[in-house]
């Protein structure tokens, strides 16, 4: 699902760039049928760089832009590169859920052996695959590009094609949401029956047959109970607070220090048993702290985004 919407995202995006080579191209060579193709060349790629026809620039949306949210000053743009700080953070959630995938593996080879080269192959390719989505969709809209291409209405045609893409977001996020949601579920369960071992409404399973198939559903009314109580009050929340990244900087500032740093780094010392203010430990803590500053300076941006959609805030509506 992921690599179905990131590959529509990037290709419009290619194609929105591409078009406006064509229309440039085509006019060029409109007007002087008799240029070889390395002036063509010459002059698209003059036209690019004093048209601006490849919107944006090296250093990210431009001061005194304006934006839904106000004119872009200095103080604004540098909380903007802080937030952005958090969205690529929370690309990393991922190792979340490392040990359960790697607990499903079997062996020969070893797991650990599996799960390193899938990893590198895995981050590898999406490093890449996001960064051209990024640069393609900024080159596509420049400074006025929406937080989210896909459904902040950066991309109107061809309907059908978002569609696809919409669609394929949902599947993704309902599977992520359940896979992300069940260690808090078995945490509060395994909590709650510990508390009231004697409760019927906590403890008890009720059996109920499943028509036609011939299986039995085991049912826990408590499970069922805060569990839909929990996805209605975050569902409330999301609709409440339609802050796409600045919600996903801080959830990417929050999960990436403590656990996809800190704790597989002592995990590690301890392993190896790496004595400490050995080199090899002074710059495994000088790594914890770099990124730990990182956490904090991608809150920081990711709080202050907040403030600042505030400012034009209107509840159960996107900010798009």
């Amino acid at each position: 699902m992921s690599f179905t919407y990131s590959a529509i995202g990037l290709g419009l995006g290619i194609g929105k760039v591409a078009g406006t080579s064509i229309h440039i191209l085509l006019k060029i060579i409109s007007s002087n049928k008799h240029m070889i193709i390395n002036e063509n060349v010459s002059i698209l790629l003059t036209s690019f760089a004093v048209n601006g026809t490849i919107k944006g620039s090296l250093f990210g949306i431009s001061i005194g832009t304006v934006t839904k949210a106000g004119t872009v000053t200095e103080t604004q743009k540098m909380w903007r590169s802080l937030q952005a700080l958090g969205a690529i953070a929370f690309a990393y959630t991922f190792s979340l859920v490392l040990v359960e995938i790697q607990d499903t593996i079997k062996s020969p080879p070893a797991e650990h052996k599996t799960m390193k080269k899938a990893t590198l192959l895995s981050v590898s390719v999406t490093t890449v695959f996001y960064m051209l989505c990024g640069c393609f969709g900024y080159a596509a809209f420049g400074d006025l590009s929406p937080g989210n291409l896909l459904t902040g209405f950066g991309f109107y045609n061809p309907y059908w094609l978002l569609d696809i893409a919409n669609a394929a977001i949902v599947i993704h996020l309902v599977g992520a949401y359940q896979v992300f949601c069940q260690p808090l579920f078995a945490f509060v369960e395994k909590w709650s029956s510990k508390k009231w071992p004697k409760s019927e409404f906590v403890t008890g399973e009720y059996e109920i047959p499943i028509p036609l198939v011939g299986a039995v559903y085991q049912l826990n009314l408590f499970r069922m109970v805060w569990r839909t109580i929990f996805v209605m009050i975050t569902t409330l929340i999301a609709m409440l607070m339609p802050f796409f990244n600045d919600v996903v900087g801080i959830l990417g500032a929050f999960g990436f220090w403590p656990l996809t740093v800190y704790f597989p780094i002592e995990m590690y010392i301890a392993q190896k048993k790496i004595s400490r203010w050995s080199t090899k430990w002074v710059g495994l803590q000088i790594l914890s702290a770099t990124c730990l500053l990182v956490s904090i300076a991608a809150a920081v941006g990711s709080f202050a985004g907040i403030v600042l959609d505030l400012k034009t805030y209107k509840p159960f509506k996107t900010s798009y």
